[in-house]
């Protein structure tokens, strides 16, 4: 058996001293012993931190706002993230009616959302219209017509964009690919002009912008690049064809560095496609980034207990007390995240696959793991606070963890370990 030895990636919030982890100013064995595990903790040093860092080039040397940061929440929409992002300036991006209710449970300013996803209900979109968003992005023509008649309903205007397909290889993985003909997302490009003119017709329908987004886990800026040109084409046609675009959507997709990727530095990156755009001629229009993982994902980890060590013939195994159910990456991309004992022990170091509980060949969480560990021991997750608790199940009756934020020397719960009953309390037996 051999190990897969990567590097660790660059953390913010999170540091080893002298063999112990912290979160900023506490040790995350302290933070295990007192909220139990599994457990997900953030920073919010690091989630200010990367938030700033796009926020720095959404500004030019005269101080004017080139560009406006709304988070996409769908990488983790828990009330306190959201609400600091709020607090920092931002606004959000929504993917369903129930991020809808989130972004305005905190006090959003409904004209800082703007509603994207591909399969919107009806009353998903009037509760958007009711609510005052700044934006439904459209994915097809016949969520243009639902909307239109739901807005005719109501006797409301739908301001909406239409998110572009450019046909652009994102170069990431294909779960995460959103921008390739081939793809659910989004308009056709050939068919983006067609759908523009109809939607200029439609009597509840306000044109205001242009979207489009090609992916997730993304580490170079070619692409980028390669869909803004079309997209600004698409501007100039439509420019010329009376029908005005006033806002810019770029989308999100930006990766982090997991273990040996090399992403662009956020403010470099984000002044690259914004000096773009105004080297285009379109530095009028307004311009909404989405970013989502690139904010949140090295400001989380998830702290998992040794439950037993399982030498086998082929594999040993690490058996931890955290499953698929808390971190679905691995199963479902085979995604790889760092995985390092909370605290160093003088013990011999094995290779292992880490893996939980779940009665599934599927749940492991990460494979062929050099580990120096032992029953009992604290290990933790790294990366874990993008797509970490939003894509987390109840499989196997399994209670969700609870969430931890660290400020400083401060640990605060927002969100409270479930318990079994509460699994079933919804339930009912057929009557007797």
């Amino acid at each position: 058996m051999t190990s897969k030895t990567l590097p660790l990636p660059k953390l913010s919030g999170f540091s080893e001293r002298n063999g112990i982890w912290y979160a900023e100013e506490i040790p995350l064995i302290d933070l295990a012993k007192e909220y139990g595990t599994p457990l997900y903790v953030y920073s919010k040093k690091a989630l200010t931190e990367s938030y700033e860092a796009y926020d720095k080039a959404c500004m030019d040397s005269k101080g004017k706002r080139r560009a406006r940061i709304h988070y996409a929440m769908k990488a983790n929409s828990n009330l306190a993230v959201i609400d600091l992002f709020k607090q920092l300036g931002a606004g959000f991006d929504l993917v369903s009616g129930g991020e809808l209710a989130r972004a305005l449970a905190i006090g959003a300013d409904p004209k800082s959302l703007v509603f994207a996803g591909v399969g919107k209900s009806a009353p998903e979109i009037a509760a958007a219209l009711k609510a005052g968003v700044k934006c439904i992005n459209v994915e097809s023509i016949a969520e243009l017509h639902k909307i239109n008649r739901v807005a005719s309903d109501l006797n409301l205007r739908a301001p909406i964009s239409l998110r572009v397909n450019p046909d652009v290889d994102a170069q990431t993985h294909p779960y995460i690919s959103t921008g390739l003909k081939g793809n659910k997302f989004g308009i056709a490009y050939h068919e983006v002009l067609k759908t523009y003119r109809e939607a200029s017709r439609l009597p509840q329908i306000d044109v205001v912008g242009i979207d489009c987004h090609i992916g997730s886990q993304i580490t170079t800026t070619a692409p980028y690049l390669d869909a803004l040109d079309k997209v600004l084409d698409l501007v100039e046609h439509l420019k010329r064809e009376g029908i005005v675009i006033h806002h810019l959507d770029l989308g999100g997709g930006l990766g982090i560095s997991y273990s040996n990727e090399t992403p662009p530095d956020i403010t470099e990156f984000t002044n690259t496609l914004l000096n773009h755009v105004t080297e285009r001629g379109f530095g009028h229009l307004d311009v909404v980034l989405e970013p989502g993982r690139s904010l949140v994902g090295n400001a989380g980890v998830l702290l998992t207990t040794v439950e037993y060590l399982k030498p086998g013939v082929e594999k040993n195994f690490c058996i931890v007390d955290a499953a698929m159910t808390e971190l679905m990456r691995p199963a479902l991309y085979e995604a790889h995240h760092g995985i390092v004992p909370a605290q160093t022990k003088q013990t011999k170091s094995i290779v292992y696959d880490v893996v939980g509980p779940v009665c599934e060949s599927g749940d492991w969480l990460g494979r062929d793991r050099q580990l120096a560990v032992e029953e009992g021991d604290l290990l933790a997750i790294l990366s874990a606070g993008a797509y970490g608790f939003v894509m987390a199940s109840n499989y196997n009756t399994r209670p969700k963890p609870a969430e931890i934020m660290v400020d400083g020397k401060d640990a605060f719960v927002i969100r409270r370990r479930e318990s079994i009953q509460e699994l079933y309390s919804t339930e009912s037996v057929l009557p007797k």
